[in-house]
């Protein structure tokens, strides 16, 4: 896998044998490019920057992810999320 959308990201992170060390998962998804709404960034750096050590599922990979990444990474430019 050479590229993921963000959308997509659980694609890429089931790869993954779980619990996994923050370390390991970042060197498996080196390379790997998400595709942001602002841009993209490589999935193994954005591990690398992750607070937790390991992770115990999908979800908390991806919990951890969505923490890491600039907020307007997850949206689509000049879009409401529906506040109101």
């Amino acid at each position: 896998m050479d590229a993921v959308k963000l959308s997509r990201i659980d694609d890429a992170l089931e790869e993954l044998s779980y619990p996994i060390d923050a370390d390991a998962a970042a060197s498996a998804l080196a390379g790997v490019t998400l595709l942001l709404a602002d841009g993209e960034r490589d999935l193994g750096e954005l591990i690398e920057r992750a607070n937790d050590e390991r992770f115990e599922s999908v979800e908390d990979l991806e919990t951890e992810l969505h923490n890491v990444l600039p907020r307007e990474a997850v949206g689509e430019p000049y879009q409401s999320e529906g506040e109101g």
